[in-house]
């Protein structure tokens, strides 16, 4: 019997949630995502401080003004780290747009063309770039005009099936249903654990997966945010699911059969009505459900606070 993993690898798309290349060559899954959070703590890393080192000299030798140094070696940082991992894997990398944009789809598109034409500049053809959006109504927005010029999009911080329908009529690539965030909301607010069965992120990915598949969108739905490898378990035959290390590790070690638990056939049967939406309906539906709107809410600062700290450790290094 193969390990769960190559298991899960054989109905699933698996993809690691990492910025380090170690990880990538040691579990080799399709796709990889970042976030700014992951190339934060990659950026800090003693065996990437070349590539930063580079970054920076590369952009100082720009001659930009001094204004637009920082922005300049930020953006340049997530290129060059998405292009090192293009290296390794060979699938897609998601890059994250700037939280602080999450409202303005205006900057949000330009951001998601600027990132695209910095990949083309190294060569690298959009079809390998999923450029990541928080699901505020701004954020599908953007992606959906994105997406009409060909450049695929990642919806993430997405907690409820108004964000996943909204993405899904705006013809969004992919988008990625965080579960373990979902649970901790529920964890904390029940006082009660949850079996990997009884999760309700789980309950939310499968619900949205359903309901992809029972009316036919072709947005790709990606579980993310895992707090377990039970969760993991239990959305086996999802389109894709992104996995930290220590959970691609913990399934790697695994031998125990591995049950397919989604599939377009089931999902088809599903007993769930279509979702007729607009911004008025999204807005309050989203607003009515609390933890969407908490975790959305949240996952936006949490963003947006690691990038600052990037930001600043490559302040310092500019000096």
């Amino acid at each position: 019997m193969s390990n769960q993993l190559d298991q899960l690898k054989q109905f699933t798309v698996v993809v690691a949630d990492t910025g380090d290349f170690g990880t990538l060559k040691q579990f080799a899954p399709r796709d990889a995502t970042t976030n700014p959070s992951l190339i934060l703590k990659a950026a800090q890393m003693p065996e990437y401080k070349a590539l930063v080192d580079k970054t920076i000299a590369d952009a100082k030798s720009a001659n930009a003004p001094a204004k637009d140094l920082l922005p300049l070696v930020l953006d340049n940082l997530l290129i060059a780290f998405g292009s090192e991992i293009l290296q390794i894997v060979p699938g897609r990398v998601s890059t994250e747009t700037d939280a602080d944009l999450s409202f303005d789809t205006a900057a949000l598109v330009a951001k998601g063309r600027r990132f695209i034409s910095l990949y083309e500049k190294r060569g690298i053809g959009r079809e390998r770039i999923l450029i990541k959006i928080a699901s505020t109504w701004e954020g599908i927005r953007a992606a959906e005009i994105l997406q009409r010029e060909g450049i695929n999009c990642n919806l993430t911080l997405l907690f409820s099936l108004a964000q996943a329908v909204a993405c899904a009529e705006a013809k969004v690539k992919l988008i990625s249903p965080f579960v373990g965030r979902i649970m901790d909301w529920y964890k904390a607010k029940e006082k009660k654990e949850f079996s990997p069965a009884e999760d309700p992120g789980v309950i939310s990915v499968k619900e949205i997966y359903s309901y992809y598949k029972k009316f036919g969108h072709a947005t790709e739905v990606m579980g993310a945010s895992f707090r377990n490898v039970g969760e993991i378990q239990e959305l086996a035959g999802c389109d894709l699911l992104t996995i930290s290390p220590q959970l691609l590790a913990e399934l790697q070690k695994s031998d125990a059969p591995l049950a397919r638990k989604l599939s377009p056939e089931i999902a088809r049967d599903s007993q769930i009505e279509k979702l007729p939406l607009d911004e008025k309906k999204f807005r309050w539906l989203v607003n009515e459900n609390a933890m969407a709107t908490e975790k959305t809410a949240e996952g936006i600062r949490l963003f947006n606070a690691d990038a600052q700290k990037l930001a600043q450790f490559i302040a310092a290094k500019l000096n």
